[in-house]
């Protein structure tokens, strides 16, 4: 037995190492102030079966901590220069897989008290019981395997929550890019039938966009309208050569056949599962406002809001851009024809919110597509 004497009162100490227990691989660092405490709690621990190191002060054990890895620290609280809640702050802070237990006397409980809510696992006071002071190393221990394993899992759990994300944009983007190119499979099969038909689809997608931005319509919608705008005319694949591409005047019956394209395309779509909202705006492409159009004769808001946008702005185009029979329209002369058109082909609505829109962005839309 070894007796010693902390603040002026008798603790009996068996040290020793114990020959039964198994060595531990946590590492301790014991730190106080008075040579003998830092020995007796080095045999304390070393009869746990734990391997230790000491320093003297808070300085000196800031230094062995960057220098050995430590699973626990004992320190005391009143120790000169920086005390041992400071050291606690700094472990907290650089260190937080490390247990540390405060040793502190009577008067000091307030400030265990304190160590307790910035992050120490628990405290003992002088003079210490061993068989508690074991315990509660044990104990803080026990704890830290529980946090340090619980962290452990938690970075597995983001490391894989960010490989799974990585995964899944990866798989996104091989989406994104399948859909593209179905896109441009099925604009090419229409454009290697009627030339034009891939610059003025690319054209009036833009100009929808344009628009259907101006009337605030949320952006997980616009790419359902792009699509639309951009494979309004696809039907066109089901109409006869001789109709499509004939260079005379159509007769009525070719024009009956001509008017089926919105239905055609209509049921060449529906089937694709990420085109069915573009298939039901391709479908209505050609009503108009006044429920004179084709092929359902719908009226007002009966119209998708995205085929009433691309009404106005197909037209647009039809007439700024130059056709076999006659030369582009300027654009003043285009808008005074969708002025006169407002409340019949196209809504008013979207007659207006074309009108506030500066004729220069057209243009450097259009232009942008050239280049």
């Amino acid at each position: 037995m070894l007796q010693i004497s902390l603040e002026g009162l008798e603790t009996h100490v068996a040290v020793g190492t114990n020959p039964f227990v198994q060595p531990r691989t946590e590492r301790m660092l014991i730190v106080d102030d008075e040579h003998f405490i830092r020995d007796v709690l080095t045999q304390v621990v070393a009869g746990e079966g734990f391997e230790s190191g000491t320093a003297q002060n808070a300085q000196e054990a800031i230094r062995k901590l960057t220098e050995t890895k430590y699973e626990m620290v004992l320190t005391d609280i009143r120790m000169p220069g920086l005390d041992g809640l400071q050291l606690l702050q700094h472990i907290s802070s650089h260190y937080p897989e490390i247990a540390v237990i405060m040793i502190t006397g009577v008067a000091d409980l307030d400030a265990a008290l304190q160590a307790l809510s910035t992050g120490a696992y628990d405290y003992v006071t002088k003079p210490f019981n061993v068989l508690e002071l074991r315990n509660k190393i044990h104990k803080a221990l026990g704890r830290r395997r529980l946090v340090v394993e619980n962290r452990q899992y938690q970075l597995q759990l983001e490391q894989t929550v960010q490989e799974q994300t990585a995964e899944l944009r990866n798989a996104l983007g091989s989406i994104r890019n399948a859909y593209s190119h179905t896109l441009e499979a099925l604009i090419n099969a229409l454009d290697a039938r009627e030339r034009d038909t891939q610059r003025h689809s690319k054209r009036v997608s833009e100009y929808t966009l344009l628009l259907a931005r101006r009337m605030g319509i949320p952006s997980a919608e616009l790419v359902d309208v792009e699509r639309g705008a951009l494979l309004h005319d696809i039907g066109k694949i089901g109409i006869s050569d001789n109709i499509l591409l004939k260079p005379a005047k159509l007769t009525e019956e070719e024009w009956l056949e001509i008017r089926k394209h919105p239905e055609i395309g209509y049921q060449i779509l529906k089937g694709i599962d990420f085109l069915k909202e573009a298939a039901r705006m391709v479908l209505q492409h050609q009503e108009r406002f006044d429920g004179t159009g084709y092929p359902q004769r719908l009226s007002g808001k009966e119209i998708l809001l995205g085929a009433r946008i691309f009404a106005v702005v197909d037209a647009f185009d039809a007439m700024t851009s130059d056709r076999p029979y006659r030369k582009a329209l300027t654009y003043q002369k285009a808008r005074e024809e969708i002025i006169r058109c407002s409340g019949t082909q196209f809504d008013p609505q979207l007659v207006e919110c074309f009108l506030s829109i500066p004729e220069q962005i057209w243009l450097d839309t259009k232009l942008s597509l050239v280049a």
